[in-house]
């Protein structure tokens, strides 16, 4: 039994070293050709450069129109999350505390949104967008991500609230809680390992979106870290070397990010699942 349990652990050890080696293993090639002139990539594509060129790196952080991409996606990235957030813990809320006739059918109409793809969508939106003037304006990003990620967020909201026990709204309820003091004062602090969760997915999900921005955005100065890797790579396509130099640089702040909000992801998908 023991035997059998050991080469068990020994094979899920096995698997997730495999798994971790095919993410790292492309990201340190990256990075150690990014330092290569193109001509070193050719000849020598997987040896240690033998001249380090370490303005492949510095000579794009020091191009202000990198910060601004930077800047452009953790603003737009902040903005959708804030919008997804309120409004779907909101409508969560109501779906998961109040009975009414048609909750169901309004739960259902939004998790029917998780099977609209986004690309069906796309002639309306820009349609809708520039009727509205929100062309080459964040809200023309910032709005629609919010609405593509309202469903997720509230199905996942929705879960937790539901697990909260009715006992502590009837007790807040005989102290004179009302219900938006109940919801604001008690029901959001004990669903701050949800509300991190649905957060982080939402800063990941907005910071990775290339399409939207691509569609939205025609001037230079609002374009987002996605958009700036295809147009860098379109401008520089034959200097390999750079192109890698860039793609690393940008993918620091999302690695960054997960880095610090990794444990708050996984600690709200643990204590959902537990509460569940």
């Amino acid at each position: 039994m023991n035997a059998r349990r050991t080469a068990r652990g020994l094979s899920l050890h096995a698997v997730v070293w495999l798994i971790a080696a095919f993410v790292v293993v492309p990201l340190i090639y990256a990075v150690i050709s990014g330092f290569k002139s193109t001509g070193e990539l050719t000849t020598n594509p997987f040896g240690l450069p033998e001249q380090w060129k370490i303005g492949n790196y510095t000579g794009i952080l020091g191009d202000g129109m990198f910060w601004r991409q930077i800047a452009n996606s953790a603003g737009i990235a902040i903005g959708t999350t804030v919008c997804t957030v309120a409004a779907s813990a909101m409508a969560a809320f109501v779906l998961a505390r109040y009975a009414f006739r048609g909750r169901e059918l309004f739960y259902t109409l939004f998790t029917i949104g998780l099977m609209f793809p986004f690309a069906v969508a796309v002639l309306p939106l820009f349609l809708m967008l520039r009727t509205f003037g929100l062309l080459d304006n964040p809200l023309g990003v910032i709005l629609p991500q919010a609405a593509f990620g309202l469903p997720m967020t509230i199905v996942i909201l929705r879960g937790f609230f539901r697990t909260i026990p009715a006992e502590i709204e009837e007790a807040a309820t005989m102290d004179g809680c009302g219900k938006l003091r109940f919801f604001w004062k008690i029901l959001l602090p004990m669903a701050r390992p949800a509300l991190g969760t649905v957060s982080v997915l939402s800063v990941v999900a907005s910071w990775n979106n290339f399409f939207l921005p691509l569609l939205v955005f025609n001037d230079p100065k609002w374009q987002t870290i996605p958009v700036g890797v295809q147009q860098f790579q379109g401008q520089y396509s034959t200097d390999f070397a750079l192109v890698l130099a860039y793609i690393v640089l940008a993918m620091v702040p999302a690695l960054a990010f997960y880095a610090v909000a990794e444990r708050q992801l996984i600690g709200g998908l643990t204590a959902g699942a537990t509460k569940g």
